[in-house]
């Protein structure tokens, strides 16, 4: 059964830091391209951050210098770090893990809150 995890999310206030992480089971991790995503209420839900099965990485134009993410693959997990915390980025991070070989494979966190609030 696949699993994926999130903690560290919670109210912080603008300026503030928060590193969220995202532990997983029941696939073979070092293979699965692993992301992070969030939603705001009323809007559509955006890719944050991306890092490949080869460690590359893709951020959101607005998160670029702010938000770092990595993996440890000894440990499955994800995280993204998130500092210089802004009320806009106020939404629900959830951890995706995607993977394509003779079929796609997609999996998803139930989610985590951040709120970026003074």
């Amino acid at each position: 059964q696949v699993q994926l995890v999130e903690s560290g999310g919670g109210l912080v206030q603008p300026g503030g830091s928060l590193t969220l992480s995202c532990a997983a089971s029941g696939i073979s991790f070092k293979i699965y391209h692993m992301g992070w995503y969030r939603q705001a209420p009323g809007k559509q839900r955006e890719l944050v951050a991306q890092i490949t099965s080869r460690y590359s990485t893709t951020y959101l134009d607005s998160v670029k210098g702010r938000f770092t993410i990595s993996r440890d693959n000894a440990k499955e997990t994800v995280y993204l770090q998130m500092n210089s915390l802004k009320p806009e980025d106020t939404a629900v991070y959830s951890c995706n893990a995607n993977w394509t070989g003779s079929s796609e494979y997609v999996f998803w966190g139930r989610g985590t809150q951040v709120t970026v609030s003074s």
